[in-house]
């Protein structure tokens, strides 16, 4: 008997899986809340008989099997008190929270800012150059980068970013490329997209390349360190020969500065003169 039992609940279980009974409450929303329509709708075996429609104001039935109920639920005052009000409980309430954001139009272009570079901030020092090309406000999200150098497709040193969500329904995407440019390369960010009928591109080109970034930047630095012990070794040598200077007139006239010095120089030579005069002097005498 079990065993029938068990037997009998397994062939249950594809027929109650079948047929099953449903409920189903929908919002109808035209300009915004202005006019809203509430339905309540009961399907049994995938197919409705039932359903109350807020414009009416009463219960419907759609099949011959919802007739009975049909008519039992509008003579039911609280019932129907609690389902009319369903256009404001249950609709204009949740409004704001099952509004959904408008769908973007099927295809949005995607759209290019400046192609910036920057040096490699893992290693400073480092001759890599990091190029970031970016498309943004695109839909849908499958898109083709590339990136070409002097025409050239490049994939040595490419890296790809994550799609990010834009909020609006558009994504976007960073596409980096590190490299070693050289003067005179171009470099080409190339985007594909459905919405475009041609590929979209734009350009970056290097102003020097890094070995003579490199030497320009220690030319400078040489040059500034020359004039800096230039600039040290001349004072030196005007404060010593300053020195020397005042020593000698010191050891010759004696004095503690220049104008005692000079003072006393004077009166020197006028003594030499005086005796000199005196001398041919007493000379003519005698004679």
């Amino acid at each position: 008997k079990q065993s029938l039992l068990t037997a009998f609940l397994l062939l249950l279980v594809p027929i109650a899986a079948h047929f099953l009974v449903q409920w189903k409450y929908e919002c109808r929303f035209l300009n915004g809340t202005q006019q809203v329509r509430f339905l309540f709708r009961e399907m049994y075996d995938r197919q409705e008989f039932a359903r109350f429609d807020s414009n009416l104001g009463k219960h419907v039935a759609i099949a011959e099997l919802g007739k009975v109920d049909t008519d039992l639920w509008n003579r039911d005052e609280r019932w129907m008190q609690y389902m009319k009000a369903g256009v404001d409980r249950f609709c204009r309430q949740n409004y704001e929270a099952c509004s959904l954001p408008r769908s973007p139009d099927p295809l949005l272009r995607p759209s290019m800012g400046k192609l910036d570079s920057l040096n490699n901030p893992m290693d400073p020092a480092s001759p890599n150059t990091i190029l970031l090309c970016t498309a943004t406000g695109f839909y849908p999200l499958e898109i083709e980068i590339q990136w070409l150098k002097n025409g050239w497709l490049e994939e040595e040193g490419v890296a790809f970013g994550e799609e990010l969500q834009n909020g609006d329904w558009t994504y976007q995407l960073q596409v980096m490329l590190q490299t070693q440019p050289q003067r005179g390369d171009v470099y080409t960010c190339q985007v594909g997209h459905a919405s475009l009928e041609a590929p979209i591109t734009i350009q970056w080109e290097p102003r020097s390349s890094s070995s003579a970034r490199s030497k320009l930047w220690t030319g400078i630095m040489g040059a500034m360190i020359g004039a800096a012990f230039l600039a040290v070794g001349l004072f030196s040598y005007l404060k010593t020969k300053k020195g020397e200077s005042g020593g000698l007139e010191e050891r010759l006239w004696g004095g503690d500065h220049p104008g005692e010095a000079s003072h006393q120089a004077q009166q020197v030579a006028k003594r030499v003169s005086l005796r000199n005069s005196f001398g041919n002097f007493c000379s003519w005498r005698g004679y």
